[in-house]
């Protein structure tokens, strides 16, 4: 392929671009059918070691000491990277159609839903039309960033393209849709900024 030929990209590697992806794509339906698959096993398993490797398997990354609660959902499981000594409470829902990376010291509070896809404003272009006639929902992704030393209450949601900075607290049941500066306080729908908080001094 000569350089100024544009290259192919497939569709999962669209969807990690943020371009426009096709989600019946049998190489991103696999990967969904697998994660989905490890999630049961995870949420069932009582055995802590078995667990952990199953963890450590369908994550990204799965930082030490780790608390993983069960039941938690969970899309391709491969594009989420967790720090250490992060808490992730019951029910959380990864909607990871793009990268979520969780900084060190964390607590996620339960149902907490992270959602990295997006449709269009405009009606008439929510649905392609591929070559066979069939319709699909159009989606794009963008990822979600949270530092570290993070309290995320109860019932917070986290959409797509948010960077949530280090030393912050967004407070329960928040819709976070914009960036969060460090050593915040935000709560809210939309979130919105409530205080400022001390800087951590290691």
């Amino acid at each position: 392929m000569k350089r100024d030929e544009v290259e192919l990209l497939t569709e999962h590697e669209k969807l990690l671009a943020g371009q426009e992806y096709d989600y019946r794509d049998p190489e991103i339906q696999k990967m969904i059918q697998r994660a989905r698959k490890m999630a049961v096993e995870i949420n069932q398993e009582v055995d802590m070691e078995h667990r952990r490797a199953l963890i450590d398997d369908l994550f990204a990354k799965a930082g030490k000491n780790l608390a993983l609660m069960s039941p938690f959902q969970i899309n391709y499981g491969s594009h989420v990277s967790l720090g250490d000594d992060v808490l992730i409470n019951t029910n959380c829902n990864f909607q990871d159609s793009n990268l979520i990376t969780i900084g060190d010291r964390v607590l996620v509070g339960p149902d907490v839903k992270f959602y990295c896809g997006e449709h269009a404003l405009d009606a008439r272009q929510r649905f392609g039309v591929r070559e066979d006639g069939s319709r699909y929902v159009i989606t794009t992704t963008r990822p979600i960033h949270v530092g570290s030393d993070v309290w995320i209450g109860g019932n917070v949601t986290v959409l797509a393209g948010v960077t949530i900075g280090n030393n912050v607290i967004v407070a329960a049941g928040a819709v976070v849709n914009k960036d969060v500066p460090d050593n915040s306080i935000v709560g809210g729908v939309p979130a919105r900024f409530i205080k400022s908080l001390p800087e951590i001094n290691e």
